[in-house]
């Protein structure tokens, strides 16, 4: 693929871009570089290869969940102005 200046000022404007002049011609040689280099993998046997997300192998590092006994909820309420044994009570803001 031949890439044009125009192709490099669209590109530009997808990518909200501000590219001078002299920075074009150089974005539409890296630009070929890059297309080239896609076509140097292109070529590439992948063949029986898995495919893969990750170069690295991805393992769970978190912990598993425990199941613990939570806080006494009259220790909770025990600082609340108006509880009711079961929730905090708060006064309407809605009507």
């Amino acid at each position: 693929m031949n890439i044009t200046a125009e192709l490099v000022d669209y590109l530009a404007g997808l990518s909200r871009l501000e590219v001078q002049e002299g920075e074009r011609q150089a974005m539409t040689a890296e630009l070929e570089r890059i297309l080239a280099y896609m076509d140097v993998l292109e070529r590439l046997d992948t063949q029986g290869v898995e495919p893969m997300s990750h170069v690295f192998p991805v393992k769970n590092v978190l912990r598993e969940d425990e199941v613990i006994p939570s806080q006494d909820r009259a220790e909770l309420l025990a600082g609340s102005p108006a509880p009711d044994g079961e929730a905090f009570l708060v006064p309407k803001t809605v009507e």
